[in-house]
């Protein structure tokens, strides 16, 4: 069972990413929330990997952060909802926004989600309420605080740095980016940064 893989990214597509870890190229599956995070072809990563096995099929699913492995591996928990659909979720929802939606049992939010119809958001509402641990549920009431300018900026140039970038080039970018954005979240900063980078 693979748990964590960590090597070079090799090729990358929406949804799907080709990892080189020492000369064997892994086909990994990875949500929205998770590709936004990935540096260009060339960058170091390191994913937490779903392993999934059928009998016609070994698939590998990975995600940036512990908090989309454990939304992914409830989903796929709930009756009717595979591999292929939950990863559809966390692609069209953020990770937060999907535990406030559980916990608010939010239908409308998540039949927004390309995919979901109102019996499995329904189904995602109320199954998914009781297998998310109460620290998650109790404190998804409210939106994270956004960090303040100076700690974003490090958070920023931290990411950016693990994901491979050169600083110089990753505080240039940061700090064009931040001269526009405003009170953007982390994630939404992250994502800007990451496209200045790319042009």
């Amino acid at each position: 069972m693979i748990a964590f893989l960590r090597g070079r990214l090799l090729e990358k597509h929406p949804n799907r990413i080709t990892l080189d870890v020492h000369g064997v190229g892994y086909d990994v599956a990875v949500p929205l929330s998770t590709f936004y995070t990935l540096g260009e072809p060339g960058a170091e990563v390191a994913l937490r990997i779903h392993t999934h096995v059928r009998e016609e099929a070994l698939a590998l699913f990975g995600f940036a952060t512990p908090l989309e492995l454990l939304l992914f591996e409830r989903l796929i928990a709930i009756s009717g909802i595979g591999p292929r659909l939950a990863l559809a979720v966390l692609s069209g929802i953020e990770p937060a926004d999907l535990v406030r939606a559980v916990r608010s049992q939010d239908t409308a939010r998540l039949t927004a989600i390309p995919g979901v119809g109102k019996k499995t958001a329904e189904r995602i509402g109320l199954e998914l309420r009781d297998r998310l641990p109460a620290h998650l549920v109790a404190g998804a009431g409210a939106p994270a605080p956004a960090p303040d300018g100076e700690e974003l900026r490090d958070d920023l140039l931290s990411a950016l740095v693990n994901l491979g970038y050169h600083r110089a080039a990753a505080e240039k970018a940061i700090d064009r980016v931040l001269g526009t954005a405003g009170d953007a979240s982390f994630e939404t900063s992250l994502r800007e940064v990451l496209k200045a980078l790319t042009r």
